[in-house]
């Protein structure tokens, strides 16, 4: 039994050890707040959400006891907890439960909101020459916006930093006290939504300002309320919300398996990445056809993969099997797309030719230009959803072609949660971007939204496209694409989102 601090907003914030515990859990139990980590949890995990730290959709006493069932139950258990489970959380209560039932448990540290968020604002939390002390006020953690039990004459007469996470009416509750102790209305203050995570909203001032703000425009969500001359020093020391694509929402069309290469690189840049995988990837009709040519591998002189997830299945099956890659020595590689070559690079392989974007000639004619194929046999990898058109090419062309699937790709269901949420936020203008990365992603997209809402929902909206030909896919379906990259890649991609960004402001 793990209860894991997960840090307060930022999914990368996790530590190495919280991480290496989650992808290894039968059961993953978490706040609402930290869902995004599930991405790092075996797929066949249990997930079970039990609510918002400070707002439980579930008693505290049922989720220590759920808890315990799972543990008894002899599966590992990773519990995962807003921030830091023993900091201004209920984590000590839920392990005081596992101690008194003899259950195992280990408390990974995690990143108190305190920390992090004021860290991720340009708000120090200490200072050379500045405050001594640092308080730390129990707020909002409470389930309660009623202020916290403290001498607040003590406070007040302090020049210490203070931090409390608050509601906005907890905040005024808390600003108040302190006016009326003997506070100076004068002495900055720092009021931090969101923290860490791309929507991350900071209103600075005096605490004068803050409560004047508190009241007259409040907030649904909670913040983080800091009180201290150290409030002074964000506009010399904010980074987080400077970064290029800070705060844009940007739909990843990507396959799980592919998806996280665009998700870090726009993350890293500030943007908040909603994944939505069109598909997902199922064993091919015939496994043991993939294990036939993967034996056989050497009497081809020509092999083709079409997608990066074709390399990684055939090549998994390859080294499965009595062969090694030495099979590839006198084998021509080509690879459909920079992704696809990226992903023979991990295993020593370079291909021979690499093809931007998916054009049956291009691909024909670039191949047969570096080593005749006439008479060859040309092994063609793909899914099931590209279809047969380059290996009918190939054939005409003269090539013995064995055109081999080695996976199946399932639609995702447009009546899903996922797919109606996005569909919502399409319709409120929530979305600052939709990438795709192929032709097909655009399909099982527009699949995904419904066809005949399609257009309209994405020509509102900036649709970034990674090359001509996924454009014109676009266009077919009456989607204007609105940034194409000169390089089709994804680093090419990501960059032409940030100076089209950059442009717009």
């Amino acid at each position: 039994m793990f209860i894991i601090g997960a840090g307060p907003g930022d999914a990368s914030l996790i530590t190495v050890r919280g991480l290496r515990l989650l992808a290894e859990a039968d059961v993953v139990v978490y706040d609402r707040a930290v869902e995004p980590l599930l991405r790092w949890a075996r797929p066949e995990a249990e997930r079970l959400e039990v609510g918002a730290p400070a707002e439980r959709e579930t008693a505290q006493d049922a989720i220590s006891m759920l808890l315990a069932e799972k543990a008894r139950e002899g599966h590992s258990v990773a519990r995962l907890k807003w921030g830091d489970a023993f900091v201004f959380d209920s984590g000590a209560k839920e392990a005081l439960f596992l101690h008194e039932q003899g259950i195992p448990f280990e408390v990974v540290p995690g990143i108190p909101a305190a920390v992090g968020a004021t860290a991720y604002a340009g708000i120090p939390l200490t200072y050379p020459g500045g405050s001594d002390a640092v308080i730390l006020l129990r707020g909002h953690e409470g389930e309660t916006d009623a202020p916290p039990d403290v001498d607040w004459s003590a406070i007040a007469g302090t020049e210490a930093t203070v931090v409390c996470y608050v509601s906005d009416r907890l905040a005024a509750s808390v600003l108040r006290a302190l006016i009326d102790r003997g506070a100076r209305p004068d002495r900055a203050a720092a009021l931090i939504y969101r923290g860490t995570s791309p929507g991350q909203h900071t209103v600075t001032g005096t605490i004068a300002h803050v409560l004047e703000r508190t009241l007259t425009s409040p907030r649904a969500d909670p913040g983080l309320l800091v009180i201290g001359d150290v409030a002074n020093l964000r506009e010399h020391l904010r980074w987080f919300d400077e970064r290029p694509l800070f705060g844009k929402r940007i739909v990843v069309t990507r396959s799980r398996e592919q998806a996280r290469e665009l998700v870090d690189a726009l993350e890293n840049l500030g943007a908040q990445a909603i994944e939505a995988p069109t598909f997902r990837m199922l064993p091919p009709d015939d496994p043991e056809a993939v294990e036939r040519v993967a034996a056989s591998l050497e009497s081809y002189a020509w092999v083709i993969f079409e997608s990066a997830n074709a390399v990684a299945r055939f090549l998994s099956v390859l080294l499965r099997g009595p062969a090694d890659l030495r099979v590839l020595g006198g084998v021509s590689l080509c690879a459909i797309g920079p992704s696809t070559a990226e992903q023979l690079v991990p295993h020593g392989l370079k291909p021979d030719v690499v093809i931007p974007e998916f054009r049956v000639e291009g691909v024909s004619d670039t191949i047969a230009a570096k080593r005749p194929i006439d008479g060859e046999r040309v092994l063609v990898v793909r899914p099931d959803h590209l279809r047969d058109i380059l290996a009918t090419e190939l054939t005409a062309r003269g090539a013995e072609v064995t055109d081999l699937i080695v996976y199946r790709s399932a639609t995702e269901s447009s009546d899903s949660p996922a797919a109606q949420d996005l569909y919502r936020r399409l319709l409120d203008g929530a979305i600052d971007a939709v990438t795709f990365t192929s032709p097909s992603a655009v399909g099982r997209f527009v699949s995904l939204i419904g066809e005949e809402q399609a257009a309209d929902l994405l020509n509102i909206t900036v649709i970034a496209a990674i090359g001509p030909v996924t454009a014109a896919a676009a266009a077919e379906l009456g989607i204007k694409a609105t940034v194409v990259p000169d390089t089709y890649t994804v680093e090419g991609l990501v960059t032409a989102l940030v100076e089209y960004f950059g442009r717009a402001t």
